[in-house]
């Protein structure tokens, strides 16, 4: 039993089946290396077999990373395991992560197969896989919910076939902490082989309970991987918490008593980008991370802490990132200044016509916001990620009108297909006039089931992040768009949105 916890982020694959939190290639890339500087032990960086893009996506990860291992899910399939093999082929450390379902309800209603078919699958699986890589993984989907004694004869017979890792998961969040880590022990203690593997935790959130129920499996069960994403990231209610996962078990040694390797300081630049790049806000009375984390309103607390700050704080906010956020650049900063920041914040820009249409949009911004932060840098090179791809959409320029009493009047012009058109609406307010303005050229038929707007940073001269979630024909995407100007900002998130809907690129959804 190793006093090392074993920290495996799932955010690029797990976290991204929230409706909507698709990431294109180049930001899984710029997330894939805020997680190693985090020093994340295991990067699950995509489900290589669901389509194409994704398959580009962990082979870019796997050729970039080198302190972490990239890992890819797959079915357990010789088909989705090759394809997983060839994606992690530039890896220098690769994992293949294979599953399948052993509840009786899943297999019999999902896998319509017979528990010994899903067990001569399992075991084919990993020995297929085992030839082509060292590192394997193996997840019992639903294996919470799943015959003890059955799981526990796939779990044996994997490990002979050469499964490293052993991932139980509580895939619809339906355990309580101490009954699943009674479930994680007993489990060990019926596998003969178990000390050939390590054992791992992946914990969905349903019942608020993902984060209690991962400790109880490492306190209780002896596993010593957790599965998790950036900020709980994850379909329904997401998955387990990094930042919750990781601070806990560093504040409170004394009773978990485990080493992680993870770099705390980088916690919260990793929120944020993941915020920032899927368009989920953090709420702010969200531990570790969110906003209010670390403030204090009660007079007895303020004073307490000024006398004192263990009085009331468990966690020093710099030692998780917070003290990041301050003025790096202004409108007298250079390119190389510039250049560097983007460095140190993980952005890489591959060609030199990029840095620069970047720094001109810094220079612009810089024009009209004397602050500048590090979100602020992540915003603006985001949008010209996006611009700088060929999109079927683009947005040039707007022009709104609106007063009390008046019925406020929008003018958009954008790119449609690469043809400039011109629109224009009113509406019951300035945003409402400028999305029907884009509406009337794009018709796309489209319905709005979220609009969101969220400061940057913290004043009134921040920009604005505007986040908008699009459906339709049964598909949901999220876009996102920031700028000074609110109404701007919501037009860029609007097109940004319809530009994914239009990416007609098909996945295949894995969930464990």
């Amino acid at each position: 039993m190793t006093d090392k916890l074993i920290i495996f982020d799932t955010t690029l694959r797990d976290g991204e089946q929230s409706p909507g939190a698709s990431m294109t290639r180049d930001e899984k890339l710029r997330i894939a290396r805020q997680l190693e500087r985090l020093r994340v032990n295991v990067i699950e960086a995509g489900f290589a077999a669901s389509s194409n893009g994704d398959f580009e996506c962990v082979q870019a990860i796997a050729n970039t990373i080198k302190e972490s291992t990239v890992c890819s899910l797959s079915r357990a399939n010789d088909r989705d395991i090759a394809r997983a093999a060839e994606a992690l082929k530039g890896a220098a450390s690769g994992r293949i992560h294979t599953f399948i379902a052993t509840s009786p309800l899943h297999m019999e209603k999902k896998l319509r197969m017979t528990p010994d078919e899903v067990f001569e699958q399992a075991k084919l699986a990993v020995r297929f896989a085992r030839n082509l890589m060292g590192d394997i993984e193996f997840s019992a989907e639903d294996g919470y919910r799943s015959d003890i004694d059955f799981l526990a004869r796939i779990c044996e017979a994997v490990i002979k076939e050469g499964a490293t890792t052993i991932n139980i998961p509580d895939t619809v969040g339906y355990a309580i902490p101490e009954l699943y880590g009674e479930f994680i022990r007993t489990l060990r203690e019926k596998v003969p082989n178990s000390d050939q593997a390590i054992w791992s935790v992946h914990c969905h959130n349903d019942l608020g309970m993902a984060v209690a129920n991962s400790l109880a499996g490492v306190k209780i069960g002896g596993a010593r991987q957790v599965e998790c994403t950036i900020n709980g990231l994850g379909e329904r209610a997401g998955n387990c918490s990094l930042e919750e996962i990781v601070m806990a078990v560093k504040t409170r040694k004394d009773y978990f008593g485990l080493e992680v390797d993870i770099d705390t300081t980088q916690i919260v630049p990793a929120s944020k980008m993941v915020s920032h790049t899927t368009g989920f806000v953090v709420q702010p009375n969200k531990a570790v991370v969110g906003a209010n984390a670390f403030a204090h309103a009660s007079g007895i607390h303020q004073d307490g802490v000024l006398k004192a700050r263990d009085t009331y704080e468990i966690m020093r906010a710099e030692d998780v990132g917070w003290s990041a956020n301050k003025i790096v650049l202004g409108k007298l900063s250079g390119r190389n200044a510039f250049k560097q920041r983007l460095q140190e914040l993980g952005v890489m820009l591959e060609s030199e016509g990029e840095i620069m249409a970047a720094f001109a949009r810094f220079k612009d911004l810089a024009d009209r916001k004397s602050e500048i932060f590090d979100e602020d840098i992540l915003a603006l090179v985001s949008d010209e990620s996006v611009t700088a791809e060929k999109e079927q959409y683009g947005f040039i320029s707007l022009a709104q009108h609106s007063e009390t009493g008046e019925m406020p009047h929008a003018k958009i012009v954008l790119t449609v297909d690469g043809q400039e058109v011109h629109g224009e609406s009113d509406g019951n307010g300035p945003v409402d006039a400028s999305l029907k303005a884009i509406e009337s050229q794009v018709n796309s038929g489209a319905e709005m089931i979220l609009y969101s707007v969220n400061a940057i940073s913290g004043s009134t001269e921040s920009q604005g992040e505007v986040t908008v979630r699009l459906q339709n024909s049964g598909r949901v995407v999220n876009g996102v768009g920031a700028d000074p100007d609110i109404v701007v900002a919501s037009a860029k998130a609007y097109i940004n949105a319809l530009n994914k809907l239009h990416d007609k690129s098909d996945r295949v959804a894995a969930q464990f």
